[in-house]
């Protein structure tokens, strides 16, 4: 009898629905988390480029997580990045490169990159990137007599990086060096006519003198004894003429294991009968500047093709949009005549300029 009445008791209680907790607030892309994965990401990016320059963060504009499991997420990021002037040969840490100013002709990249995040661990899984020069339209009005980037296959181009080359050859007694690729070029017209060149090379098996006897010979060296470097030049050809070069080697260097000699600049491309006075790649030609151009899938991720990472972004965007659905529910917290609503969690903030 005891049992029964404690059962009816217990039917008759008051059944209370679990409220649902509302779902974090989304991340935004200026809060240190962002930033933390946003910095992987970019060194992600230049460890896989071979060609060109090193990019540094100029903004993040959109970040997204989608929850994997307790202490595991998938971060997806949209970033900007801007060209440095330090060469991607260069040992310098990134954060120790300056920014190419907007005067300079600026070149821009946009990346999209998957993260995972497993125990505070951030790993990237895919990434996505292409890079472009700012219009001359844009630079004319900001600086009518700078410089332009030009093509680098142009007549003068070429010129002035065989000039350069040769002239520092024939003063060193150093290792003779090679070309390797140009990797920017700009052309002034007015008040004078200036050639300005950048280009990477290579430390050979001869000195400077060796070669002047058989040139061919003079093979770039070993893996295990490479030497690479970068040159500037500048040829004045008007009013006045004349000729600057100055080169710098960074000595050899232990590539990391997934980046083999043979994916360094200038030796993929070096073919038997192929013209390499210029180190042009047959890819380069006409190009104004190296495409950041990269779509990478880690070797250890699942995805099986680049255009992997695009599906995962859109249907993490609808995710995204649902949380903050679901947030904006939960919040009903009344405001304060005169209440200004928080800045949009992303873009995030410019770091140098916009293009």
């Amino acid at each position: 009898m005891k049992a029964l009445v404690a059962l009816i008791l217990l039917v008759q209680l008051p059944i209370h629905k679990a409220v649902p907790a509302a779902p974090p607030a989304p991340l935004g892309c200026d809060d240190p988390e962002s930033e933390a994965a946003a910095e992987v990401a970019v060194n992600y990016i230049n460890d896989q480029s071979h060609h060109g320059f090193k990019f540094a963060l100029n903004r993040i504009e959109d970040i997204r997580v989608v929850p994997q499991g307790p202490n595991n997420d998938i971060i997806f990021l949209e970033l900007d990045l801007l060209e440095t002037k330090c060469p991607i040969l260069s040992p310098t840490p990134l954060a120790n490169c300056t920014v190419r100013g907007f005067a300079e002709h600026a070149v821009e990249g946009d990346c999209d990159v998957k993260l995972q995040k497993v125990d505070g661990k951030l790993s990237v899984l895919a990434s996505k990137c292409n890079s472009h020069a700012d219009s001359s339209e844009d630079i004319r009005k900001l600086c009518p007599d700078c410089p332009l980037l030009a093509k680098m296959n142009d007549t003068e181009v070429l010129e002035t990086v065989s000039a350069a080359l040769n002239d520092y050859n024939s003063k060193t007694t150093e290792s003779y060096l090679r070309l390797l690729e140009i990797a920017r070029a700009k052309i002034q017209y007015h008040p004078g006519h200036v050639v300005v060149v950048e280009f990477a090379v290579g430390a050979t098996n001869c000195s400077a003198e060796e070669a002047k006897a058989n040139v061919g010979a003079c093979q770039l060296l070993p893996e295990d004894q490479s030497n690479f470097g970068f040159c500037t030049a500048v040829m004045v050809k008007s009013p006045s003429q004349d000729l600057q070069v100055d080169c710098q080697l960074y000595g050899h260097q232990v590539p990391a294991p997934d980046i083999p000699l043979l994916s360094r600049p200038g030796v993929t491309y070096i073919h038997p009968g192929q013209d390499t006075s210029a180190g042009l790649p047959p890819s380069a030609v006409g190009i104004t500047n190296h495409n950041l151009g990269l779509a990478h899938n880690n070797p250890v991720a699942s995805e099986s093709s680049s255009s992997e990472i695009l599906r995962s972004m859109l249907s993490a965007k609808s995710v995204a949009k649902r949380a903050v659905a679901e947030a904006a529910q939960h919040d009903k917290v009344p405001r304060p005549v005169g209440f200004v609503p928080p800045p949009p969690p992303c873009p995030g903030r410019i770091r140098h300029f916009d293009i």
